[in-house]
């Protein structure tokens, strides 16, 4: 029977904490166990893709002036804006669901099941070729497999592969707000056709309404132990909160 550590963060944190922690639950995944880890941002903070081209990209110095923090995730993908959202992560070994595909459509079924249940009718984005890292926002272009509404993206999200495990997480927004990406992006960016939990159901919601549908799904969906526990216990944050591993590219 799988065992399942269910973590769930009310309390913000910066960025570089979050993607060490992510980080350090990828690698806990190599010896078997999965994890879903629900959290927030505090403060809001700008992340680029692993393999991103920030620095020819984005506009450095506007970043600076409007004070915005910033950060490198381990996966891939585009830029993202972590403001008002609930920030998912799932971690595993690879035969879990199966290939990067698959498990991209899997842990999205799941999330497009929680939605249902708070009143919001999405649909997952028809299959495509994979989008450039240099081509603007995350929430410019949904991918396929990803959680859209009438064309909207719902939830933007990226995944990467160590050995036998595996890392997705990804954005799904209480408002909106990812046109701040626009702003500090070099040239005429794409526009963003992101639409959020708010928008969509003409209200104010909450991280533990969204944390707990999302965590009702999950059990239901996915087989095992699931049990509640706490972030792993970090003793350093690199290369996470290290400018220069943020501006490598």
């Amino acid at each position: 029977m799988r065992r399942w550590s269910l973590i769930i963060e009310p309390a913000g944190r910066p960025g570089h904490e979050h993607m060490a922690v992510d980080h350090a639950l990828l690698r806990a995944a190599r010896d078997g166990t999965a994890a879903l880890r629900l959290y927030r941002w505090d403060p809001p903070c700008l992340s680029f893709g692993r393999n991103e081209p920030a620095l020819e990209r984005y506009d450095r110095d506007r970043i600076a002036a409007l004070d915005l923090a910033t950060v490198r995730r381990p996966t891939g993908g585009r830029a993202v804006w972590h403001a008002e959202e609930v920030t998912y992560a799932v971690t595993g070994p690879v035969d879990l669901f199966g290939s990067l595909r698959t498990t991209y459509r899997v842990i999205h079924e799941m999330l497009a099941h929680a939605f249902r249940a708070l009143g919001v009718d999405p649909g997952l984005a028809p299959s495509t070729r994979g989008v450039s890292p240099g081509a603007g926002a995350c929430f410019a272009t949904p991918a396929g497999g990803e959680v859209v509404v009438r064309g909207r993206k719902l939830v933007g999200s990226a995944q990467v592969r160590d050995g036998n495990a595996f890392l997705q997480h990804g954005s799904i927004l209480l408002e909106d707000g990812q046109d701040l990406v626009s702003r500090v992006t070099r040239g005429s960016p794409p526009p963003v056709l992101a639409t959020s939990l708010g928008a969509l159901l003409q209200r104010r919601v909450t991280f533990a309404e969204v944390s707990d549908a999302v965590a009702a799904a999950a059990q239901a969906a996915w087989a095992g132990t699931w049990l509640p526990a706490e972030p792993p216990r970090m003793t350093s944050w690199e290369p996470y909160d290290d400018p220069a591993w943020t501006w490598r590219l």
